[in-house]
């Protein structure tokens, strides 16, 4: 589908590249030459996601662990990874997110999203867009967000929030830093299965039946296609698209609209079962971060 050796020669920063989506989209660029740095909170996980990108398509992949959510510490990961050259393009990918019945929702519930989301992707964005345009250099930068940018979510609403709020971002500096050579464009995917995502927002024991069965395409998506609707976003050739965020769902949201409406037919068992299971995902990534630090790693 693409030329072989189509990113030799750039140097791209995929946020929450250890894992999931992120770690799909920085190995397809990778495999198409990209140097790649992932960055996030879990050392280990990092540590590991670089040994098998690089034993599966060659290339260098340098894992730097930081707390998005402090933007000092982002801005001196940025300065530290231009002590090697500077970027040319970023993938904000870093998420979280839960299903909560909203008047559940506290207040440490919502900034743990929040801080991610919307914060750490604009300190990510602005750390280093402002040395692009420091040192006059152009630039791209792709943020994953999501459909209900377009439709709102019911259940979700601190990631839906947080997520027009990146949508918004990208529209926004399309338009101001686009006479810097800097573009800016977002995917919004449908469901992509990953392990973390799946236990958080569809802690049940057939977790995609419904979505699968309401979808035009009559199944989920496959990472293959969003790693490549990735690279050719970020890839030369198409400077002048700039400040669009596209949809790849099997058009699930012109069908349905919002995901998570089925919720609504839960009592108060069903939410208890999954907040058990949401908080024995959190306190397993808890106990990985817990030793990453211990053993010399960031929280």
């Amino acid at each position: 589908m693409f030329a072989p050796g189509i990113f030799k020669g750039h140097r791209i920063l995929v946020t929450g590249g250890g894992s999931g989506l992120g770690k799909e989209i920085g190995g397809r660029l990778l495999e198409l030459g990209a140097t790649l740095y992932i960055c996030g909170r879990r050392e280990s996980v990092l540590r590991d996601a670089a040994d098998e990108l690089q034993q599966r398509y060659g290339g260098q992949v340098i894992p730097v662990a930081v707390d998005i959510r402090d933007a000092r510490a982002v801005d001196a990961m940025v300065a530290r990874i231009w002590e090697d050259g500077p970027l040319t393009g970023l993938v904000n990918n870093a998420a979280g997110n839960f299903v909560s019945r909203t008047e559940d929702l506290s207040a440490n519930g919502f900034d743990a999203i929040a801080n991610i989301v919307l914060h750490g992707t604009f300190y990510v964005t602005q750390s280093v867009g402002k040395r692009w345009i420091e040192q006059k250099r152009k630039g791209s930068v792709l943020s994953i967000v999501t459909t209900w940018v377009r439709t709102g979510s019911p259940f979700v609403v601190p990631s839906a929030m947080s997520k027009a709020g990146v949508d918004a971002m990208t529209k926004s500096l399309a338009t101001e830093w686009g006479r810097h050579g800097i573009r800016f464009n977002a995917i919004a995917p449908g469901i992509f299965p990953t392990e973390g995502a799946t236990a958080r927002l569809r802690p049940g024991s057939d977790p995609h039946a419904r979505e699968i069965a309401d979808n035009p395409s009559g199944r989920l998506g496959q990472m293959h296609e969003l790693a490549n609707l990735a690279a050719f976003l970020m890839a030369d050739g198409c400077e002048w698209l700039s400040g669009e965020t596209i949809a790849i769902d099997g058009a699930y949201h012109l069908a349905q609209g919002a995901y998570f409406t089925h919720y609504m037919e839960w009592g108060d068992e069903q939410w208890r079962e999954s907040r058990e299971r949401i908080k024995a995902q959190t306190e397993a990534d808890r106990r990985q971060r817990s030793v990453d630090v211990k053993a010399g790693g960031q929280a």
